[in-house]
């Protein structure tokens, strides 16, 4: 069981206090498009800035996810032909001495999960969600179901 946040995500709570820790839909528009929004051109974020932090907090956190899914996600999710050579250096330095355990396809499990879940903040940030549906956290909860579900994590080691 990985550690995150002072907690442990397996056995300790349901999804919708998982749900809880996420960000809200909408919550911080602006620090999600200073982070996650197109580079002003020629522009690099100063080393230790509070972009390239937040940045380094979402991927910890999902890479947490994930190693703490794993014994129940490996086999639905283990057998892939990821290896280290597929994933950016800069993202192994983080995420390999924080996951030891964590084998390439975990790696690539955990970016797409946070391709799930980036895509759909993604529309409610930029305007396009509201313009199809009333209820965006509805849409986005069960979007965490059908993850948790994907997963493989059993009902009573809900991540």
């Amino acid at each position: 069981m990985a550690a995150y946040g002072g907690g442990v995500f397996a056995g300790q709570a349901d999804l919708v206090e998982r749900r809880a820790r996420l960000p809200h839909l909408g919550a911080d528009p602006e620090g999600f498009r200073l982070i996650y929004g197109d580079p002003v051109p020629g522009y690099r974020a100063p080393d230790g800035g509070p972009a390239p932090e937040a940045a380094r907090r979402v991927c910890i956190g999902i890479a947490a996810l994930a190693d703490a899914a794993w014994a129940d996600a490996e086999q639905a999710h283990g057998n892939s032909d990821f290896d280290w050579a597929d994933f950016d250096p800069g993202l192994l330095d983080k995420v390999r001495p924080a996951f030891p355990a964590l084998p390439p396809a975990g790696v690539a499990l955990a970016l797409r999960i946070w391709g799930h879940l980036h895509g759909l903040v993604s529309l409610e940030i930029y305007g396009h969600l509201r313009a199809r549906t009333l209820s965006p956290d509805k849409l986005f909860h069960a979007e965490l179901t059908q993850l948790v579900r994907s997963l493989n994590v059993d009902a009573g080691n809900r991540v």
